[in-house]
């Protein structure tokens, strides 16, 4: 998913430039530069991808731990599968939006499973 955001913002770019030129004629540099820092916050998931990692590596902690740890996989797959809808939600690319539906049926069927652990 990270490595195709800069593609997504460059192809914002190009696509914005093209619309101000036909709108006003010209091309402004700053008002393109306002536009694509904007975008470029909108869709930004750093911060979706490294709380699907935190929440993973504490899922790992959790079944090496051992005993009864149903309740807290359970809680862990509601924060992955959060984290998942947020990222889909931000997508502006095809590619990370099937990535992120895909992300998310895989987290329900970890789910599923969670559901019959003590």
């Amino acid at each position: 998913v990270a490595p195709r955001i800069p593609d997504a913002i460059a192809a914002y770019e190009a696509r914005l430039r093209a619309r101000l030129l036909d709108a006003l004629g010209g091309d402004d540099d700053e008002r393109v530069r306002q536009e694509i820092t904007l975008y470029a916050s909108k869709i930004d998931v750093d911060e979706e991808l490294s709380r699907l990692a935190a929440h993973l590596a504490e899922v790992r902690r959790a079944l090496e731990k051992g005993g009864a740890v149903g309740k807290r996989l359970d809680f862990l797959m509601q924060e992955l599968h959060r984290e998942a809808n947020t990222l889909g939600a931000k997508s502006v690319d095809a590619e990370v939006s099937r990535c992120a539906m895909e992300i998310k049926l895989l987290i329900e069927q970890m789910r599923e499973q969670v559901q019959n652990i003590e």
